[in-house]
């Protein structure tokens, strides 16, 4: 396209952006009017993409950061001829795809969800690495972020792994409109102030005027030919351009013009041009899944007094798992040496990302990897893991297939103290929609839900633990998510001690000490924290009445909640002792640490006693 054409362009986006809005009586028209240039110039002259085959190894990758500024993604893709008119005009309706934030869940041209700033830029990374180290198909990413998410954090986590990456595939475009969501931006049309900030990280950077579409163009081509490092296009525009009642107005955002039709005749009427969007060259998948046999390491069963750490198991397996399967990659938060994640690192440089203390760059990188068709195992320490929640929680709302990993979770870490113990990471992923949770307590039950995980939909997440644990279960032995073990169990039990992870030795011991008493107890390995066991819990409470559920997490939210699950569907609930960190601990031995929480074999064995005696009386 001309100049003149582009232009034109850049108007129909704004029109159908209003229109889009004032259809739905709601969205955010004038942050998309600002990008309306910027879009434009893009989707004629620099994106290559086939839209009717968004899976294509060669596409070009887009990602609108400012996710609220959908109205003008809609109205690109009808300009490419991907939706038509009418659906254009069922924004953020009943049953609509065009949501009011893009989603890829019915939108197969979407990435990743965004709507939650900041965003955009550290996902987008994470399909730059599989682009640059993985695919090596050649296609660029492009991120259209605002400024007043330049705020956030998490962008500048990203900006400094894409130029330690050297990620010259990813360009980010901010638009400048000075304009956020109560008023003006931190440093408003300030572009230096920007530029300055993402050339201390290593970026190429450009300033340009976000209207003038043959500058835009220049300043494109700039970054496709920019070797070494990313590029960011800093572009001064305005807020609802080119219709004077909103244009750099304080007080329209995230509403639709006051009056859509003059608003519409200012910008030049509607229009209906198409854009022939730039194929991608011919490409072919590098990373064919390779379906190679699983190995998996072995444990025999030992002393009860030895044992190996599950983090070690963790370790070893997903090494494993990559061997077998050329699809899987490993993240880490700069504590590889402690989550085991090292074990895959040396056996798989290639797929092995060193995320450093950038937790919310770790949870993103792993979403855009999948987004490439990856299966991403991202570690850290269980309490990190709270830094990115966002990011999890975005990830489910994208649906993407990531497995996180915490370990050193709960007090059983021992001397480190309360800062370094995930006692709340079980509550914050049994939260996340369609999440797999998952407390494994030996070796091979770790061995065999790493591999399990890759089979699973959505969010998933394995807690481990540092200290060793006995091997209690053989290297043959199955653990379906949604299962359990019963790990005792009689005719004549009294009682169910329900227990996962550390809390499964403690559980056995606390089992023999009530034993000596003359009360038998059944003791269920609830490995499976999300989806819980339903049918066995059930039927344990149908036998013994009574239930102790120990677990080495807070109370709200973890795995006494997990069991409670399984009885909301109107039966009785059994009579129900929880046991759980109830206190704020210090530091102290691991075994002192179990007994000051009263979540210890004998803490539990009292409970469990005094439990049993009072449904006697009663």
């Amino acid at each position: 396209m001309n100049t003149a054409e582009l232009t034109e362009l850049a108007q129909q986006l704004c029109v159908d952006s209003v229109r889009a809005a004032d259809a739905a009586g709601s969205g955010h028209p004038t942050s998309s009017m600002s990008a309306a240039d910027l879009m434009a110039v893009l989707l004629a002259h620099h994106l290559r993409y086939d839209f009717d085959r968004p899976a294509h190894p060669g596409n070009d990758r887009f990602v609108l950061s400012k996710g609220h500024a959908s109205p003008l993604l809609y109205s690109a893709y009808k300009a490419a001829g991907a939706i038509d008119d009418a659906e254009l005009l069922t924004f953020r309706k009943l049953g609509s795809r065009l949501e009011g934030h893009p989603t890829p869940r019915q939108l197969p041209w979407v990435e990743t969800a965004t709507g939650s700033l900041g965003q955009g830029l550290p996902v987008g990374v994470g399909i730059a690495l599989a682009g640059k180290r993985l695919d090596r198909t050649g296609y660029r990413v492009w991120v259209l972020t605002g400024d007043s998410e330049l705020a956030e954090g998490s962008v500048w986590e990203a900006a400094e792994h894409a130029a330690y990456e050297h990620l010259d595939n990813l360009t980010a475009i901010v638009d400048v409109n000075r304009l956020g969501q109560r008023g003006p931006t931190r440093h408003g049309h300030d572009l230096d102030a920007y530029a300055r900030r993402f050339q201390a990280f290593g970026w190429h950077t450009i300033e340009v005027d976000g209207h003038d579409v043959d500058a835009v163009d220049r300043a494109y081509g700039e970054a496709i030919s920019t070797s070494g490092q990313p590029t960011a296009i800093l572009a001064r525009t305005l807020k609802g351009k080119g219709v004077e009642a909103v244009q750099d107005r304080e007080g329209l955002h995230g509403k639709p013009l006051p009056d859509a039709d003059e608003a519409i005749q200012e910008l030049g009427g509607r229009r209906d041009l198409r854009v022939q969007v730039h194929e991608p060259p011919a490409a072919r998948m590098l990373h064919a899944v390779r379906a190679g046999h699983l190995e998996l390491p072995r444990w025999e069963k030992g002393d009860p007094e030895k044992g190996v750490a599950t983090r070690d198991a963790y370790g070893q397996a997903l090494a494993a798992l990559g061997t077998a399967r050329g699809d899987i990659v490993a993240l880490d938060g700069e504590v590889g040496d402690s989550t085991r994640s090292e074990f895959f690192g040396k056996e798989h440089p290639d797929r092995y990302f060193e995320c450093y203390i950038a937790e919310q760059q770790m949870v993103a990188a792993a979403v855009g990897l999948a987004a490439r068709g990856r299966v991403p195992y991202a570690s850290t320490f269980a309490a990190f893991l709270s830094r990115a929640y966002d990011f999890v929680r975005m990830a489910s709302i994208s649906g993407a297939g990531i497995n996180l990993v915490g370990s050193h979770a709960g007090v059983a870490i021992g001397q480190d103290g309360p800062s370094q113990m995930g006692l709340e990471d079980l509550a914050m992923m049994r939260s996340v929609y369609g999440s797999t949770v998952l407390y494994p307590c030996d070796a091979n039950q770790t061995a065999k839900l790493v591999a399990e995980m890759a089979g699973c939909e959505g969010v998933r997440y394995l807690r481990t633990s540092r200290g060793e644990s006995p091997v209690i279960y053989g290297p043959d032995d199955e653990f379906p998510v949604g299962g359990s073990k019963v790990l005792r169990s009689s005719d004549e039990d009294r009682l169910t001690l329900v227990a996962a992870g550390v809390t499964v030795r403690q559980a056995l011991t606390a089992a023999d000490a009530l034993e000596r008493e003359g009360i038998r107890a059944r003791v269920i390995d609830l490995y499976s924290v999300k989806p819980v066991d339903r049918r066995t819990l059930r039927r344990a409470a149908e036998d013994t009445g009574c239930l102790v559920t120990v677990e080495d997490h807070h109370e709200e939210g973890g795995l006494g909640d997990a069991v409670l699950d399984a009885f909301l569907d109107g039966r009785p609930v059994p009579r129900l002792v929880r046991l759980a960190v109830r206190d704020m601990p210090g530091s102290a031995s691991p075994d002192e640490q179990l007994h000051a929480a009263g979540i210890d074999a004998e803490s539990i064995a009292a409970a469990g006693k005094l439990l049993v005696e009072e449904a006697v009386v009663r």
